[in-house]
């Protein structure tokens, strides 16, 4: 899925202390700093880059110095953040409080993330910041779990979102990814928020070529894939709105090394993007990129330059 591409290359990252000490911690409460040379990160997979690169532009547009860093997973690029080997990186809101939340208080802990932004926000930075990281302003743009269908059976079955789907007691063999049948956002979700009849989950994965074909030959009727995944027209398939909220907010957001980057230039520089940039421009950057074979940096710099954020 979207949040867990793999990069090697990042030994630097082997020793990143896991947030401040106990004889530093004061320093998480200091006046956020304003480093001039900020180090932007990115997991490595193809909406993280291109964030990644948009962040970079603004900062040098700013009158920062920026450099580059692809890190493996949030087990690397989190302790690295609150190192400040990382000066920022971009993040989703709910995901991101749900990872904080396990490392504060254990795997077993209540979610923190939520459908609703304001709560999870509020959840977000109360663990972000004993751990000296301030969580910037959350944009337009989304990036959620969804679910979708072939356009043919949507109009056959007259199915605009999930709720329609339950409604219409439709038997439906979902092509996802195999921890589907225990995740609260999945099977599960789908069945007590929405009363949809799954009659089994195709391991397939999430939002993969072979699922989607699996539900474009019929052999599956519905896939679970994201908000921004770019090639769902290339499979003839359609997303299903999800107009109860089972999905939780996955919205954008910067994520800083307070210490480091949390002063106002930052927070302005970045905020720009919040804006203008919506779930669909990034459904678009992305499909440049893995189905046009353009490079991160020129879709980010175009995208920028076409919004007026960059001269």
């Amino acid at each position: 899925m979207k949040r867990y591409a793999v990069l090697a290359g990042v030994f630097l990252l082997a020793g990143c202390a896991t947030g401040p000490s106990l004889e530093n911690r004061g320093a998480v409460t200091a006046p956020p700093g304003d480093s001039k040379h900020l180090t932007v990160g990115s997991a490595g997979f193809t909406e993280s880059d291109l964030l990644a690169q948009m962040y970079a532009l603004l900062l040098r547009q700013a009158g920062y110095r920026t450099s580059m860093l692809t890190v493996a997973n949030r087990e690397l690029y989190e302790p690295a953040l609150e190192s400040g080997q990382i000066d920022v990186v971009p993040e989703y809101a709910a995901t991101f409080a749900d990872w904080l939340n396990a490392k504060t208080h254990g795997a077993d802990a209540p979610p923190a993330g939520s459908p609703d932004l304001n709560a999870t926000m509020k959840a977000l930075r109360a663990l972000a910041t004993p751990r000296g990281l301030t969580v910037l302003d959350p944009g337009r743009a989304v990036d959620q779990n969804a679910f979708a269908v072939t356009g043919r059976y949507a109009r056959q079955h007259r199915l605009k979102n999930l709720s329609d789907l339950g409604a219409s007691g439709l038997e439906v063999r979902l092509a996802a990814g195999d921890e589907c049948v225990e995740r609260p956002y999945c099977e599960p979700g789908l069945r007590k928020t929405y009363g949809i009849d799954i009659t089994a989950v195709d391991p397939k994965g999430v939002g993969t070529t072979q699922a989607k074909q699996a539900v474009r030959s019929g052999r599956d009727q519905m896939v679970l894939t994201t908000t921004t995944d770019a090639t769902l027209g290339e499979f003839g398939l359609v997303l299903l709105a999800d107009d109860k909220h089972l999905q939780n907010a996955d919205y954008i957001v910067p994520v800083v090394n307070r210490s480091r980057a949390g002063g106002e230039g930052v927070t302005k520089a970045l905020g720009a993007l919040n804006a203008v940039l919506t779930t669909a421009d990034l459904a678009s950057m992305n499909q440049q990129v893995d189905s046009w074979r353009r490079l991160p940096q020129d879709v980010a710099r175009a995208y920028l330059k076409e919004k007026g954020l960059l001269k």
